[in-house]
């Protein structure tokens, strides 16, 4: 895989203006991931569910990696990199606003799609995002420079509860908690339906502020990946290997992962 342009032209301000895109896509993933660690009681008790539904919000979200990873690898091959991020901007943007007529509605249903969109926008964002960290700068210092992305991830991933709480809940939270159980039907329903539509101020300025970044990713000065050559390298490494098993660093890789991500859902 190489770039149309040279990295080592990507020098200087540029270079570093490059690799905080990259650690803010990285900061994004973490935000997003790690704010269903909140939705899903919030649900509980705003939607009437089970505590097996309410874990659906984890499932709808997880399973659009699944569904939507080779996909996210056509798109990108075929649109480029940064027009595919764009694109996978934009697929989150409509997710956070799906959030809007769901609250309205107090749909649940409407949620998941909602959780499944961003899910899928994710996907295609974090499988243009990888290359990048390794093509920005020395490839001897891709491992450094993941290190540090990795730091941009965990750090959204500590502040996305914390954040995403003050914004929806309310230091009375808990008295009202209590309190919906004991309630006649139709007081409930109101202020269940309260509860509910506190998200809808949020999940608009996110859809907006996502956005704004499908039209800055397009116009960004990363470069962009060219897929349908190989340097001379790879291809007298790759010689005589057929099928994705003859790759066992990459099988060891996707385990890896997936110990990782089912940990940290578990989490």
């Amino acid at each position: 895989m190489l770039v149309t342009q040279n990295t080592s032209t990507v020098t200087g301000s540029r270079l570093t203006v490059s690799i905080l895109i990259v650690g803010g896509l990285f900061f994004i993933m973490g935000f997003l991931s790690w704010m269903n660690a909140i939705l899903i009681p919030y649900f509980r008790i705003a939607c009437e569910l089970s505590n097996f539904a309410s874990y659906l919000v984890t499932f709808a979200f997880y399973i659009s990696y699944f569904v939507m990873s080779v996909p996210a690898g056509y798109l990108l091959k075929k649109q480029g990199f940064r027009r595919g991020m764009m694109y996978g901007f934009l697929i989150m943007s409509i997710g956070a606003f799906i959030f809007v007529p769901a609250a309205m509605m107090r749909s649940y249903e409407t949620f998941l799609l909602g959780l499944f969109s961003l899910g899928a926008g994710l996907a295609i964002i974090q499988t243009a995002a990888n290359p990048y960290i390794t093509i920005l700068g020395p490839i001897e210092r891709a491992a450094q420079r993941f290190s540090i992305m990795g730091i941009f991830n965990k750090g959204a991933g500590i502040l996305a509860p914390i954040v995403f709480a003050s914004i929806i809940l309310k230091a009375t939270d808990s008295d009202l908690f209590r309190q919906i159980p004991l309630m006649d039907p139709a007081t409930r329903e109101v202020a269940l339906t309260e509860l509910i539509r506190r998200v809808i101020v949020p999940y608009a300025c996110l859809g907006g502020l996502l956005l704004a970044c499908a039209i800055y990713i397009r116009f960004s000065p990363l470069p962009e990946i060219d897929t349908e050559h190989e340097s001379p390298e790879l291809t007298e490494t790759n010689s005589g290997k057929s099928n994705i098993f003859d790759f066992p660093h990459l099988i060891l890789g996707a385990i890896g992962i997936f110990l990782h991500v089912g940990t940290q859902v578990i989490a």
